[in-house]
């Protein structure tokens, strides 16, 4: 009993180390992986290559498919390019089993000493996080001379010589017991290191290893599949197409494995190596064969899992992915990504703010109603998406963002609330009362309206940009307005004192509406001042200072 509870031990070792090791791997390099994996490639040799040098870096194919079908599912990649990336991962991983089969016992000590050392000593830094793959990367040899240590004394056990002899290298169900092998360790490369450690020790056959190894192939295809049953179909299709293509390299060695196996029990290698071998020469080849026929394939998954429309009216995030959680710089992309769309129904709710105001809609409609329903159900998502990020292990820069993300996310929720009120007061001033604004009321109102949606345009740019430039001219325009603001108030006393009656009868409105667009203005002008605080380029001026001190 103690003998097996090493094995898992060791195993689960194995699993946590692969799991440290990607951690580290995305938090520093994420968003260069980014750029790797989620340009769409014109050219599959290039998607390929590229699913090959991701997998070796993060040490999981799994971790390469859900960075791929997140990009996927956000439309950052095609599907085409996604399932020749996912066929590269699966040459990754058979590179990394071999590379981690060879006598790296020495490397181990060093590897976790030295990573401790910079992972305690300088956590939010770069080479902490490096620190962190090390110590990683260390674990996972460790786990590894553990795993042929404790499966020694498992080969004289009586009850696992009956479980094994029962595998009689029957095809299915050795690949059945192979993929239930790598759906529980989670991870394909722990499975076959274990199959080939098994082999070596004489416990297994080879036909039976081959068998476990295609089977743990599928499993990992099972695995992808399974952790992206919330996400869009987009997302899904890839995972789809990378366990239909393990599933057809089963059924492409079937008529071919005796031979095989035949030849294979000729030559002088040990079982441990042929094992690693055959595992990297069958995904090799199997990924060769199917990378021309990935067109066929994306056809066949659209088919399979098609696009659903919405059945409810609400608007759902497109860009918040759950799986890059573990990456904060593409986590905090996507919720920047899902923020500026926030902003964008903002601009749609000023837009329509304008038809009331002209009188060409007496009501609120069900569009404008169904817009702050958008609001207000993006503004959660974001908020909640946010709050699922560690923030102790954000970087400074990470941290600030993530501020910045909510500050605006924040605003521009006060925003639509903001605007929904100030329609409530013109539909209830023009059909209660039967009041309208003067004409030149009304041109005055429209001029800062247009103003009011320029700034929040330019504000969105330069949340977007960071460009203390955009940020200063943002400031200036804000400036523009209140002095605006103010001389289209004091045009309106004027009219008062010349006892227009349509100014005399939406006076009160007409002076809410301009206070209530100096502060959206207020609003959407907020993010250059984090921009100018942050920036390397100085200090705030005194003109920016002032704004801040008197921003309402």
């Amino acid at each position: 009993m103690l003998t097996l509870l090493n094995l898992l031990s060791a195993v689960t070792l194995l699993i946590w180390g692969t799991h440290i090791v990607r951690t580290g791997i995305l938090r520093v390099y994420g968003s260069n992986l980014r750029q790797v994996i989620g340009q769409n490639m014109s050219k599959r040799w290039l998607a390929f290559i590229a699913g090959i040098l991701v997998t070796a870096m993060v040490q999981s194919s799994n971790a390469t498919a859900m960075l791929v079908t997140s990009f996927v599912g956000q439309g950052l990649m095609g599907l085409m390019p996604a399932l020749a990336t996912m066929l590269g991962a699966d040459v990754g991983t058979a590179l990394m089993a071999r590379v981690l089969t060879f006598d790296l016992s020495w490397l181990s000590p060093l590897l976790i000493f030295l990573g401790v050392i910079f992972f305690l000593s300088r956590k939010q830094t770069r080479a902490g996080q490096l620190g962190r793959v090390g110590i990683g990367l260390g674990l996972i040899i460790l786990a590894l001379q553990l795993i042929v240590e404790a499966a020694g004394p498992i080969t004289h056990a009586q009850g696992v010589k009956v479980i094994f002899a029962s595998l009689t290298g029957d095809i299915l169900l050795d690949a059945l017991v192979g993929a239930l092998f790598a759906m529980i360790s989670y991870s394909s490369l722990a499975a076959v290191l274990l199959t080939a450690t098994l082999a070596g020790a004489g416990v297994i056959g080879l036909h039976v290893a081959i068998g476990l190894v295609i089977g743990a192939n599928i499993g990992s295809g099972v695995l992808a599949f399974l952790s992206t049953s919330m996400q869009n179909a987009a997302g899904r299709q890839v995972a789809l197409g990378s366990l239909l293509y393990k599933l057809i390299g089963l059924l492409l060695i079937i008529p071919v494995l005796d031979p095989l196996v035949r030849w294979m029990d000729g030559l002088d290698y040990s079982a441990q190596g042929m094992v690693i071998t055959f595992h990297l020469l069958y995904n090799v080849s199997r990924c060769l064969i199917l990378l021309p026929t990935i067109g066929p394939m994306a056809r066949l998954c659209a088919w399979l899992l098609p696009e659903r429309e919405e059945v409810n009216g609400k608007a759902k995030p497109r860009h918040l992915d759950l799986a890059a959680l573990a990456t904060p710089s593409l986590a905090l992309a996507n919720a920047a990504r899902e923020t500026l769309r926030l902003g964008d129904l903002i601009d749609n709710m000023l837009t329509a703010m304008l038809e009331v105001l002209r009188g060409k809609q007496t009501a609120i409609t069900q569009e404008m109603r169904s817009l702050s329903d958008d609001v207000e159900a993006l503004y959660s998502a974001i908020k909640l998406y946010l709050a699922q990020m560690p923030r102790e292990d954000l970087s400074e820069h990470d941290n600030r963002r993530w501020a910045e993300i909510i500050e605006l996310s924040i605003n521009l929720k006060l925003a639509g609330d903001l605007i929904e009120r100030m329609l409530r007061k013109v539909q209830q001033q023009k059909t209660s009362q039967r009041r309208q604004f003067s004409e030149v009321g009304l041109e005055e109102l429209t001029g800062l309206h247009s103003q009011l949606i320029a700034n929040l345009r330019l504000g969105l740019s330069v949340f977007l940009s960071a460009d203390p430039e955009s940020a200063r001219q943002l400031l200036r325009e804000k400036r523009r307005f209140r002095a605006q603001e103010r001389r289209l108030a004091h045009a309106h006393v004027s009219r008062l004192q010349r006892k227009i009656v349509q100014s005399l009868e939406t006076s009160s409105l007409h002076l809410e509406l301009i206070a209530d667009m100096k502060r959206l203005n207020s609003l959407f002008c907020s993010s250059a001042y984090v921009v100018l605080e942050t920036s390397d380029t100085g200090a705030l001026s005194a003109e920016d200072i002032a704004d801040i001190t008197h921003s309402p």
